[in-house]
């Protein structure tokens, strides 16, 4: 964190990251005087309502982020910054965008819990876009041109007013990472009316300890249950609206995903939390599982970060594959889209066992057969052969029939790409 006092006193000259929160209500020009150095100019958490017209004299400018401010309107000032490729406008009050605030770099737009009603068909000219993040709006559409961003990978679209899912977004060559829950969908691509079965666990059999993790949806402890002598883990969850989606959409995929080696097993659902924060309790993690890697930085945008010193031995490269594949295709038969089939959201040992987590972008789809849940599986698929690719990567062996996998689970047309049940097979060869 910078301060203001730093900034016009030109204490920051030459400086490649700039973050200043003191309640601004107006842009300070003296950020200006950085033009030749300033990459990052995060400025969340204000009080901003718009930023200069010409805001591209910031001509090196790569990432903006102005989140949890007061705008209305997408300025159009970020869309005059000629290197701008990552734009963060989340939690504010905007309920329009314009073609001209699109700069023509934009490889990511994070516009989460705002007001849209729409966004424009010049989104669709914008072709290096790779990640779109539009949850907690109020879209009751998508615009068509979209379908011209055939670099697009990663959308989230949940927590909207969606009534379809178009025909082109189930075409798109390249996207992986999909999560459109809690939208007025057609009844085969919302969550079932009636919930799966899920244990009742008492609040007063339970005694918190100490916090192991949280995230945009909530917040994991360590717990002591009374009907067990081993300790579980408990998520508390929130009720704000994430990058995602809704946390309550992300419970109720939680349950829905059932037991399966690869899961972490679900134990109960808390109904009597005193504040009536929602809350599942789980199966505690040994402490020797690691994540298999970290998530996309701002510069990969939408690939993960791995450990320098990550190598995986081929065998274990086999079984963590194989296990994947497996929990994805049980997954599917039940009529769930997990959305972020990630290595970061991956715990696994040196062996190769892995476990899938987080469910915070899962979506429903008809669990039997039919175009759009075919249409589904296969965007997933997409993003099992990028987690294949990487893992190969980090090998010093070669495998030529995993990597001609890899990329059929990769190829432009998502008709042609094998279904989970096959590459099950395929692996267990």
């Amino acid at each position: 964190m910078h301060s203001l006092d730093d900034l016009k006193a030109g204490r920051l000259r030459g400086i490649t990251r700039l973050n200043l929160k003191e309640g601004l209500e107006d842009f300070p020009t003296e950020i200006f005087d950085l033009a030749d150095s300033l990459e990052m100019l995060d400025l969340s958490g204000n009080a901003l309502r718009d930023l200069p017209e010409d805001l591209g004299r910031l001509k090196r400018l790569k990432v903006l982020f102005c989140s949890q401010n007061r705008f209305t309107h997408l300025p159009h000032g970020v869309g005059t910054c000629p290197a701008l490729e990552t734009v963060g406008f989340k939690s504010n009050r905007i309920t329009q965008v314009d073609a001209q605030a699109l700069p023509p770099s934009l490889r990511a737009l994070i516009l989460t819990d705002n007001a849209l009603q729409g966004v424009p068909e010049a989104l669709g000219d914008c072709h290096q876009l790779q990640k779109l993040m539009l949850a907690g709006n109020q879209l009751s559409a998508l615009p068509a041109r979209l379908a011209h961003c055939e670099r697009l990978e990663l959308l989230r679209i949940a927590s909207n007013r969606l009534v379809e899912l178009p025909g082109w977004l189930l075409r798109m060559p390249r996207l992986a990472w999909l999560a459109y829950a809690d939208n007025p969908l057609p009844a085969d691509l919302r969550a079932p009316a009636t919930q799966a079965d899920c244990r009742g666990v008492a609040w007063s059999s339970l005694e918190l300890q100490e916090e192991l993790g949280r995230g945009a949806s909530g917040i994991i402890h360590r717990a002591r249950w009374s009907a067990q002598e081993t300790p579980v883990a408990v998520k508390l969850y929130k009720g704000a609206i994430t990058s995602d989606g809704s946390p309550l959409a992300e419970m109720s995929a939680c349950i829905a995903a059932g037991e399966h080696p690869q899961l972490v097993r679900l134990i109960g659902r808390i109904h009597d939390h005193p504040e009536r924060r929602p809350a599942l309790v789980m199966q505690l993690i040994a402490p020797h599982w690691k994540n298999l890697a970290g998530p996309p930085s701002l510069d990969s945008c939408t690939r993960d970060q791995y450990p320098a010193d990550r190598q995986l031995r081929l065998s274990a490269v086999r079984r963590l594959a194989a296990a994947i594949a497996s929990v994805a295709r049980h997954l599917h038969r039940r009529g769930l889209s997990h959305g972020d089939l990630y290595a970061h959201n991956i715990l696994c040992d040196e062996d190769g066992d892995g476990l899938l987590g987080d469910f915070g972008a899962a979506s429903f789809h008809a669990p039997e057969a039919n175009p759009t849940a075919y249409a589904l599986e296969r965007l997933e698929v997409r993003a099992f052969g990028i987690l294949l690719e990487e893992l190969l990567a980090r090998c010093s062996q070669t495998d030529p029939q995993l990597r001609e996998l890899s990329m059929r689970c990769q190829q432009p047309e998502v008709s042609r790409r094998p279904s989970f049940a096959e590459l099950v097979e395929a692996l267990s060869a």
